[in-house]
């Protein structure tokens, strides 16, 4: 494929919610989406980074500047055999996973086009319907955080993620199982914890939660190896993954018996389906985890969640729950028994929608 033109896009979306973390309150998400011409075919990306550089160093500026000055030069005008090609070509270049992402998964909707198959089935898809959880930020009371579980459970999620950190955690989460002792149940600390906290994470374990996810540092193993040793609750890892080789890592040295793989977080399709290799290998279930996308990260997310390996409910949920209105039709919609049927149709699965992209852009620029 000949890329002969990419377009960078800022837009602006308003939360139905807002989504707390440890890291603090969002309310409205800035999202860089990339534009890919190639072969008379167009291929949408999405950066997920954050707006401030707590989860990620990323954000959409370092993004837009990455893409702008090093990415979008390396691979315009050039002809490229595969996404795949891209994203080795993009080696050199240390972490900024996100804005690689966006680029390469845009070129993969381009190649799947071309193919005449589904996203899903271009990256090595075989599941026809996926299962889905939620997550659902701090809230500004315990009662307020059980009546939006209890939305979620009569959605039919087949999962509920909570937020922890210290001084919303313990009390919260028997609350929660009090009134909802038999639900799928998993909490996730995105890094808010250390080991000197280990008598308050052992009690974590009388919760019989699927799984506690990041609660150390973001790029620790080592201690997370420690800390599995004296808990039965699962350790996921999240931040702490960025490569097939790093998970490698932290599966041998015990540090998680789970893994979370945000696709631009590990930098993309290719990136993504080495660590879900690695960890089927190993026994290791995975996961989706999400970044409040829009619709178009949404869809890459469904058509990475379609991977075998892909055993546990994601964070693939509606786009409902986000948007007042999303940027795609048909919106992304989740059954009430907790599934997404994977678009079968080629390419993205979703369309688009121009109208509704221009009117959230911030800013806009074009590369050919």
């Amino acid at each position: 494929m000949k890329i002969n033109r990419i377009e960078l896009r800022e837009i602006q979306m308003p939360l139905v919610h807002f989504f707390e973390t440890s890291f603090g309150r969002t309310t409205t998400r800035r999202i860089v989406l990339v534009r890919v011409d190639a072969d008379d075919l167009t291929g949408w990306g999405e950066v997920t980074a954050g707006e401030e550089p707590f989860y990620s160093y990323e954000t959409p500026e370092t993004a837009w500047h990455v893409l702008r000055e090093f990415l979008i030069p390396w691979v315009l005008g050039k002809e490229w055999t595969t996404p795949s090609d891209v994203a080795a070509c993009f080696r050199p270049i240390r972490g900024h996973n996100m804005a690689k992402a966006a680029l390469e998964n845009a070129l993969w909707v381009v190649e799947a086009q071309q193919k005449g198959i589904s996203l899903a089935r271009a990256v090595g898809g075989t599941l026809q319907e996926i299962p889905c959880g939620v997550s659902i930020g701090i809230q500004d009371s315990v009662e307020k955080l059980l009546e939006r579980i209890a939305v979620e459970i009569s959605a039919g999620y087949q999962r509920i993620k909570v937020k922890v950190k210290p001084g919303w955690d313990l009390d919260v989460l028997e609350r929660i199982r009090a009134k909802f002792p038999r639900i799928a149940l998993m909490a996730d600390a995105n890094s808010a914890y250390t080991l000197a906290d280990l008598a308050r994470l052992k009690e974590f374990d009388r919760f019989y939660l699927m799984m506690i996810e990041q609660p150390l540092g973001w790029d620790d193993i080592l201690d997370h190896a420690k800390l599995q040793r004296e808990i039965s609750t699962p350790i996921c890892l999240d931040e702490s993954i960025h490569s097939a080789d790093g998970a490698r890592k932290a599966i041998e040295v015990g540090a998680c018996k789970i893994v979370n793989v945000k696709l631009g977080r590990v930098g993309g399709f290719t990136s993504a389906r080495r660590v879900h290799d690695v960890c089927r290998a190993k026994n290791i279930p995975v996961w989706c985890g999400g970044m409040l996308e829009s619709g178009i990260g949404r869809a890459h997310n469904v058509a990475m969640s379609s991977l075998p390996g892909f055993t546990l409910p994601g964070d693939v949920s509606a786009s409902r729950r986000y948007w007042a209105e999303d940027i795609i039709s048909p919106e992304v919609t989740v059954s009430a028994c907790g599934t997404i049927r994977v678009p079968q149709v080629p390419g993205l699965g979703y369309e688009p929608n121009l109208d509704r992209i221009e009117k959230v852009t911030l800013r806009k620029e074009q590369f050919r």
